[in-house]
């Protein structure tokens, strides 16, 4: 009684007179920019509608919504001790105050996907991407965080693959566990390529990005062992260092006896990443990742915030159409029609199944009190989804000429940048060769032509923006600060997955031999460190030879797997909602459940049956198994077959191997929560049983 009236007084504060007046007002200002923005039909729209739409959505959804879903579906309770509380061990266990949990929560969601997969999507239009974020991220992102961290809360702090095993049973819990694996390995494979390409042969960006690495070692060493406890200190001098690598990256661009140093191709940057992972996965935590999360946070909430008020102040126009030509299918940046791939595409800027092991990981580890799991998992996923939005304004605010010289790769539009820009602008999108030459020198680089992968057309809108505001110039400045920006989001995601990765796979080499499950016996952390990086970093390194530059085959692959493992965590919240007595509120998670594996699975299929050598890998793995045949394929073309017909075919045993797991854990789903709808036998729910906390209540 003590919960639901305390949750009824937040619930009805802010409802009457005034209160009920402003929510109304900022109901009719979200419509209003939200219709706007999909009815304008002119040569551009104004950015700040986009600002409005977003701010007034999340607003609304996170004051009714998640308030819905707090008091009436999943009753949270502030007066339960939470497991950061119960099993307080000081190391992973730990009562932490709920800003900093906030801060770190989002550190480790906010990876690339909300910044490259609405950039990449921005290929079919502003308003499609747009929409779906909008619309996926309150309604489906949101509420997976949300569910997910307060059920891994209630179970003390378990993961994603624990919770499908025990309250799916065996069958569904196996394949879940599987499916999270494999999942996880294509996830950070396809990261890696995205900070590669933003690198590739850019010795600015490179030295910047390798900057950060001995950076985050000295805040590490500084505020452990220099100055204990000086945190400010600590954050201070990051954020300082950063910037210099920025601007001292730009000196060393300019000195050619060192940028020699800095300028690698495709490859060889795929194995100091792969180099760097392994690093990173055997390491300390508190030596390389938790100082690279701490000051990421910094830099992302940071940068996303000064980006909106610069859109605000500046209110550039939207140059890319409503729509383009490219819906149906015949997209250069990645093939494939807009309904289901724009989805995919978008994926962590709408609903990401990566957070699902985030929310139930290191974060209901922390919680100090219940109560904040509202904030933290349905706000910190609203968060991420407003940096998507700024996202997609940043790419559709370039020329749409300018967006597709850097993103189509030069197999699709030609390998000179003379057949470019006639391709290009033969599509009605008109760009020149000098166009751009100008703004590869502006932005400090040899060429931008085929910069596939979506970070580098990001990096200038970015620049564009911010240097709008600083009374123009600096634009290669701002350029290689966006490109740091975009590889802290990649890198700590990347050296995060990888961690992740290597805890899941000790715990089941464990089931074989016990010492291979302890995560402190050394031997086993680097055993296991380098079979998880090998295995992603085949896909990385296989990613840079790719003709296409890796993104056209692997980013919907990617986006298939993320949003699989969406649904496996719906999966999950579901019957936790069905067995406990809530399948009436079951809508919650059942709904984007729905939606998830009709979108899923249409895409897996177009991937695998499609007759289109451009869409579907066994259509192209015929079609380039015909030409070699045919003596049609030129010599380079001929000796880089062979790996593109194996990967080909790689690819889609990984794509059906995901759309198997996905279907026999929706199948569980169903039989479980069927026998629970008719009082069947049932794996017992795993809910810890209810404790009273000794800390304060709010």
């Amino acid at each position: 009684m003590q919960r639901q009236q305390l949750y009824a007084f937040h619930s009805q504060r802010g409802l009457g007179g005034p209160g009920m007046l402003l929510w109304l007002a900022v109901a009719i200002v979200g419509a209003a920019a939200v219709g706007g923005i999909a009815l304008h039909r002119g040569e551009s729209i104004n950015s700040l509608w986009f600002i409005v739409a977003a701010l007034c959505v999340y607003a609304i959804a996170y004051r009714f919504y998640s308030a819905f879903v707090a008091t009436k579906v999943l009753l949270l309770d502030p007066t339960r001790a939470t497991p950061a509380e119960r099993l307080n061990d000081g190391r992973d266990f730990m009562p932490t105050n709920r800003w900093i949990v906030f801060g770190h929560h989002f550190a480790a969601i906010a990876g690339p996907g909300p910044l490259i997969g609405p950039t990449l999507a921005a290929q079919f239009g502003y308003l499609p991407g747009t929409l779906w974020i909008l619309i996926g991220g309150v309604l489906g992102g949101c509420v997976q965080d949300f569910v997910i961290l307060f059920f891994s809360i209630r179970r003390n702090g378990r993961s994603l693959g624990q919770m499908a095993r025990d309250e799916l049973g065996p069958v569904g819990g196996g394949a879940a566990l599987l499916g999270v694996m494999t999942i996880m390995i294509i996830l950070i494979a396809v990261l890696g390529i995205v900070v590669v390409n933003a690198m590739k042969h850019s010795p600015w960006a490179t030295s910047t990005v390798a900057a950060t690495i001995p950076i985050a070692v000295l805040i590490g060493l500084y505020m452990r062992n220099i100055r204990p406890g000086q945190v400010l200190e600590g954050t201070a001098i990051g954020v300082v260092l950063l910037l210099a690598a920025v601007v001292g990256g730009g000196w060393l661009d300019h000195q050619p006896a060192l940028r020699g140093w800095f300028d690698y191709d495709g490859p060889t940057l795929a194995l100091m990443i792969i180099a760097y992972g392994f690093c990173a996965a055997v390491l300390p935590v508190w030596l390389l990742l938790a100082p690279r999360d701490y000051l990421s946070t910094f830099m992302k909430i940071g940068t996303i915030g000064a980006l909106a008020v610069a859109i605000v102040i500046i209110r550039p126009d939207i140059h890319m159409p409503a729509v383009t030509q490219f819906i149906d299918g015949t997209g250069p940046i990645f093939s494939g029609p807009l309904f289901p791939f724009v989805f995919i595409t978008i994926a962590c800027g709408a609903i990401s199944g990566f957070h699902a092991l985030i929310s139930s990981g290191t974060t209901p580890k922390l919680i100090a009190n219940e109560a904040d799991a509202r904030m933290i998992g349905y706000g910190g996923m609203m968060m991420e989804s407003f940096v998507a939005i700024m996202a997609i304004v940043a790419a559709c605010v370039l020329d749409p000429g300018v967006y597709f010289a850097i993103n189509s790769p030069a197999a699709a539009v030609g390998k000179d940048a003379a057949s470019a820009v006639a391709t290009i602008s033969g599509w009605g999108f008109p760009v020149t060769v000098a166009q751009m030459e100008a703004l590869a020198r502006e932005m400090g680089e040899a060429t931008l032509f085929a910069r596939t992968g979506g970070a580098p057309s990001l990096a200038v809108g970015m620049a564009h923006i911010f240097s709008a505001v600083s009374g123009g110039g600096l634009l290669a400045l701002w350029y290689h600060f966006a490109i740091m920006f975009e590889a802290l989001f990649i890198l700590t995601t990347l050296d995060a997955g990888t961690r992740v990765a290597r805890f899941m796979l000790q715990d089941l080499l464990g089931n074989f031999h016990a010492p291979l499950g302890r995560t402190s016996w050394y031997p086993s952390v680097l055993l296991t460190s380098a079979l998880v990086v090998a295995a992603w970093g085949y896909f990385l390194y296989q990613g840079t030879l790719d003709p296409l530059g890796g993104i056209n085959s692997m980013w919907p692959l990617f986006g298939i797997a993320n949003q699989m493992l969406a649904a496996i965590a719906l999966c999950v919240a579901t019957t936790i909602l069905v067995k406990s007595g809530r399948g009436r509120q079951a809508f919650i998670t059942a709904a984007p459940l729905a939606w998830l594996v009709i979108v899923t699975s249409t895409a897996a299929w177009h991937k695998l049956f499609n007759d289109a050598p451009r869409i579907g890998f066994l259509a192209h793995a015929s079609d380039l198994r015909q030409k070699l045949a045919d003596g049609l394929l030129p010599p380079d073309a001929v000796a880089s077959a062979p790996r593109l017909l194996f990967n080909d075919h790689l690819n889609a045993t990984m794509t059906a191997l995901f759309l198997v797991i996905t279907w026999v854990v929706v199948f569980e789903t169903a039989r479980v929560c069927r026998r629970a709808l008719r009082g069947g036998p049932l794996p017992p729910l795993t809910e810890a049983p209810y404790t009273r906390t000794e800390l304060a209540v709010p």
